[in-house]
């Protein structure tokens, strides 16, 4: 593997994976602010995160050793609406500039692994951005997100607030493979 798309997926495992623990985090100060519905989504995109984090780390099988991993993250437990706006600036962040920048890379340098990872991963991160906002709107109205069921693809990370896809609208996966939050 290039050099590059090695470095800039390495890059995204360790952003991806610091967003799986801190959206666990935020999910425990959720349900304690009283909002159990925010506290599924941000668990339900913990284990998303971890999907595409997983996808990078296997894309990069023929790299082996020690390797320093620079990536960007928020840090700090805020109010339930601040750590939701943390959330959306995060996953704008890799919609806008991270993933668009490392997909050209890859496709530049015909990465194909890497290029499915990354675009799984860009794909999912827009609706994941989507379902923060519709939260946090609710939240600073002073109530919970309204969501019966979140489903989960554990195959690409997409998130849906109810049943209304037979197959995964990214990856294609059957619907029985979703998870339930």
């Amino acid at each position: 593997m290039n050099a590059m798309t090695a470095e800039n997926l390495r890059s995204a495992f360790g952003g991806e994976s610091q967003a799986h623990m801190r959206y666990r985090i935020w999910a425990d100060k959720a349900n304690k602010d009283g909002f159990p519905t925010v506290g599924r989504l941000f668990m339900a995109t913990s284990d998303a995160e971890e999907v595409h984090a997983t996808l990078h780390f296997k894309a990069l099988k023929d790299e082996k050793g020690d390797f320093s991993v620079t990536a960007g993250a928020g840090f700090g437990l805020g109010t339930t609406s601040e750590n939701l706006q943390g959330a959306i600036n995060g996953e704008i962040f890799e919609v806008e500039q991270m993933y668009p920048a490392y997909i050209a890379v890859a496709e530049m340098q015909n990465e194909k692994a890497a290029i499915s990872a990354m675009k799984f991963a860009i794909a999912a991160e827009k609706v994941h951005a989507e379902l923060f906002t519709k939260a946090k709107e609710a939240v600073d109205g002073g109530k919970d997100l309204e969501a019966e069921k979140i489903l989960l693809c554990p195959i690409c990370g997409f998130i849906a607030l109810a049943d209304e896809h037979d197959n995964c609208p990214l990856c294609k996966a059957k619907r029985e493979l979703f998870v339930e939050y």
